[in-house]
């Protein structure tokens, strides 16, 4: 309302507002359920984190390619935590708290594979001779569609000669789930549809990640970065 209220002039103010990451506020009890464990490959530091930590904090390195298994692995144990983390949040704060709690983590998850997986594919990609000198815009590896084509450039292969057609599908349905969820607050939109092929909801809806999806995402990543580990 206020960009529209706005006339032309020498200068002109816009107002713009993009949300951010939920905090999300849980007991002691159901923290620790969340907590991860690092060890640094390079100076031997031991640092914990409640989410992604792919630098460490003593020496700096990007030790993203070392520590993918082990955030793979604390998005399986919070996602088995969850009964748990469930009944602690309740007991706190009531059912509703609880639910909206579980919701989060879930789709928190969901943010934090992708992420480590964008993380591990770009070291990867930068094992690749040449690849330097390729330009390629942030955070492209977020992108199923353009992550796989930089690949082709460099190696020859795309994501679908690594994956089944129906793994693929999954795989890229549940990116733009994530992007969705960060950029549209989970509501979806046409954009949506169209690039995951995704018929179940109608635009204006809300999405609703399932644990499943996640734990599927995890096995798809995990698959893709190992075939990926043995081209490079």
């Amino acid at each position: 309302e206020f960009n529209r209220t706005q006339r032309p002039g020498f200068i002109q103010v816009s107002m713009s507002y993009k949300p951010g990451a939920p905090t999300l506020v849980v007991p002691i009890s159901a923290a620790e359920e969340l907590r991860q464990k690092f060890v640094c490959d390079q100076c031997g530091c031991r640092y914990s984190s409640l989410g992604a930590a792919f630098f460490c904090p003593a020496c700096g390195r990007n030790s993203a390619e070392n520590t993918f298994s082990q955030a793979i692995e604390a998005v399986r144990k919070s996602l088995a935590a969850l009964p748990a983390i469930r009944e602690a949040v309740q007991a706190y704060s009531g059912a509703d708290a609880a639910e909206n709690t579980v919701r989060e983590i879930v789709e928190n998850s969901l943010a934090r594979t992708v992420g480590a997986f964008q993380r591990v594919t770009e070291a990867l990609f930068e094992r690749v001779p040449g690849s330097r000198s390729i330009h390629r815009r942030k955070n492209v590896f977020q992108s199923i569609a353009e992550g796989s084509e930089l690949w082709r450039v460099t190696i020859g292969k795309r994501y679908d000669d690594l994956l089944t057609p129906a793994e693929m599908a999954d795989l890229t349905r549940f990116f733009q789930q994530r992007h969705l969820l960060a950029h549209c607050e989970g509501i979806v939109d046409q954009e949506y549809i169209t690039k995951s092929g995704d018929q179940t909801y109608a635009v204006g809806q809300r999405l609703v990640v399932r644990v499943e999806a996640v734990h599927r995402t995890v096995n798809l990543v995990s698959k893709l970065t190992n075939e990926l580990r043995k081209l490079v």
